[in-house]
């Protein structure tokens, strides 16, 4: 049997960048893997660091037409970026709401998983309405029950529109806040290793 790997892709949150997400992709990487981590291009006006887009002043309401155009145009970079080959794709926070997104785009059919930290989705309707058309895959998911940023119940109606259309999902919820909980990073690593595994399966 031939071996194959792919590339482990990691996006950061809002106020973010590569250099502060790659010391958690590095602890996440399949064995064999390459990891990638894009950083976003719309530096925040208040905070420094890049955001993949800038959010209204209630994050609890959907996305304007500008912050969604934002979107599309982070989507395409990361799309023109990426190496060749399969990928898992995550991140926190915005990073993984962008991840879940590209299973809109072109290369969806090269991920064969997703990590989804900390995050919400970006448009739930076009997502429900592409999941059915889609193979399922796994997905690991975190929360923390007292993030503050981006609600539980935010976090917890993203992950069931994917449980709901048949995706083999992982949930890791915490008591912390909008964060990665470390504690949990050996069971988050032993699901992306899993993912990755999957292509050496078949």
């Amino acid at each position: 049997m031939i071996f194959m790997s792919g590339t482990l892709v990691m996006m950061h949150g809002m106020t973010g960048t590569a250099a502060k997400m790659q010391p958690l992709a590095n602890q996440l990487v399949p064995q064999d893997w390459i990891v990638f981590c894009p950083e976003a291009e719309y530096p925040h006006p208040t905070r420094g660091g890049f955001a993949w887009w800038l959010r209204s002043e209630n994050p609890k309401e959907p996305l304007n037409e500008e912050a969604l155009k934002q979107v599309d145009n982070s989507i395409a970079r990361i799309i023109a970026e990426i190496p060749d080959g399969p990928i898992i794709v995550g991140g926190f926070s915005q990073g993984a709401a962008i991840a879940s997104a590209l299973l809109e785009s072109e290369i969806q059919s090269r991920i064969i998983g997703l990590v989804l930290l900390g995050t919400k989705t970006i448009r739930p309707e076009e997502l429900r309405g592409t999941l059915p058309f889609l193979k399922p895959r796994k997905i690991v998911w975190m929360h923390g029950s007292k993030d503050h940023l981006v609600p539980l119940e935010q976090g917890i109606e993203h992950i069931e529109i994917f449980e709901q259309a048949g995706w083999d999902v992982k949930r890791l919820q915490h008591e912390k806040g909008h964060m990665v909980n470390l504690n949990q990073l050996d069971e988050l690593r032993l699901e992306i290793q899993r993912m990755a595994d999957t292509i050496n399966q078949k």
